[in-house]
């Protein structure tokens, strides 16, 4: 095992560390706007997401600064989409590598993605300085799930992460 106090020096080694940490994988939806002006529907993947608080309701995504979509998130409302073990050709559609274009759903407040394993539609609640990222929290008006297995991130790989039900 290697320890190291050399922190910032090691970057990629930091976030190798990071990676390590299994996560659940979740698309980001929205409605926003296009170069033109012109209405258009919005997505990025995102592995930085997780519950802040009960009540009420709210959950947080972290969002890349130097990413398009952050500057278009601002002020919106949003749905948080965790996709199922069989939706990798959906992650991988928002991560930049669109292949069939997914299947959407008109949700009351934002749009949402349809047969994700949960999705938790959201008005904007806070926004905070996360370094190279912005914390979006969301205040969770509506939400819902499915049964099945969910799809996971860990060192730089796509896993099935089990039902426990």
């Amino acid at each position: 095992m290697t320890v190291t106090n050399d922190f910032p020096r090691l970057p990629a080694q930091f976030r190798g560390c990071l990676g390590r940490f299994a996560t659940g994988v979740a698309v980001v939806t929205f409605d926003g706007v296009d170069s033109t002006g012109a209405a258009k529907r919005h997505g990025l993947t995102v592995n930085s997401f997780t519950s802040v608080s009960l009540d009420p309701p709210l959950v947080l995504v972290a969002i890349q600064r130097s990413v398009r979509a952050h500057a278009l998130l601002a002020g919106r409302p949003f749905t948080v989409n965790v996709l199922g073990a069989e939706q990798r050709a959906v992650a991988l559609h928002f991560a930049g590598k669109p292949a069939v274009e997914p299947e959407w759903v008109e949700g009351e407040y934002a749009p949402r993605l349809a047969n994700t394993a949960a999705w938790f539609e959201c008005t904007p609640w806070k926004e905070y300085d996360g370094g190279d990222h912005t914390l979006f929290v969301g205040a969770v008006e509506r939400f819902s799930q499915r049964d099945g297995a969910c799809l996971g991130f860990v060192d730089g790989s796509f896993v099935t992460i089990d039902s426990a039900r």
